[in-house]
This record gives C-alpha cells, sequence and structure tokens, in this order.
C-alpha cells in the first residue's frame, strides 16, 4: 500500500521543442533533491510513484505516492540517485515531461512542466491531452 505524500501543479508548455530523452520523464536538480530528501528516513520504500487519475473540472491529475515495490507494468526513472517509478496509465501523458519541485512563499509543490497538454483548470491542479 502507498501512503499520499503531496500535491502537485500542472502547467501546460507551449513552443516547447520535445527533445529525445531515455526516459518519459526528466527530473530537475531541486525535484532530485526533493524526492532524495522525502526518502531519506523511510526505508520501508524504494521511490515515488506517479499516476494519473480522473478529477478535477478539467479532466485528469496528477498523484504521487510512496511505493514499496515495482509492478510489472511501471516505468522506472532513476537520476541522480532519485528513483521515480511511472504507472501504465500515467506513462503516455507523461512522454516529454519534466518534473520539478518549486518552493515559494506560500506553498511548495511538485510541478510537471507537460508540452502535450492542452488546457488546464484555473488552479492548476488538472488538465487535458
Amino acid at each position: 500500500m502507498s501512503a499520499s505524500i503531496a500535491r502537485a501543479t500542472v502547467r501546460a508548455v507551449s513552443r516547447r521543442k520535445i527533445l529525445p530523452t531515455r526516459a518519459a520523464l526528466t527530473l530537475t536538480p531541486s525535484a532530485v533533491d526533493k524526492v532524495i530528501q522525502l526518502l531519506q528516513n523511510k526505508p520501508e520504500y524504494i521511490g515515488l510513484k506517479v499516476g494519473v487519475r480522473t478529477r478535477g473540472c478539467n479532466g485528469l491529475t496528477y498523484t504521487l505516492d510512496y511505493t514499496k515495490e515495482k509492478d510489472k507494468s511501471d516505468e522506472e526513472v532513476l537520476q541522480d540517485g532519485a528513483r521515480v517509478f511511472i504507472e501504465k496509465k500515467a506513462q503516455l501523458t507523461l512522454l516529454g515531461t519534466e518534473m520539478d519541485f518549486v518552493e515559494t512563499k506560500l506553498s511548495s509543490e511538485f510541478v510537471f512542466n507537460n508540452p502535450n497538454i492542452k488546457g488546464t483548470c484555473g488552479c492548476g491542479e488538472s488538465f487535458n491531452m
């Protein structure tokens, strides 16, 4: 069983050239640092799992959970010591996406900069493709 850990915001990125990568998802240095920090005192978990659920006013939203095991259909992203697993249902929605961690005076959250998104809701938590 996994435990929910964070809220995630989605941004549509326009006119961004999609570069071929080895993984469906790339992490910024701040996202790598945060993933490592979140898992540091939790030896029972092997990484974070990104999923997609039907929710919100625009259709879909990303979920982030701790995971204890890699499912057969999960794609693993290992970058600079941070392990992130992508659920099968979320894999196509994440192609070419950059996962960032942003801290402001009012919030701290993972942000998915996704060039495939056609629209987002006003609060940025849900999207459509």
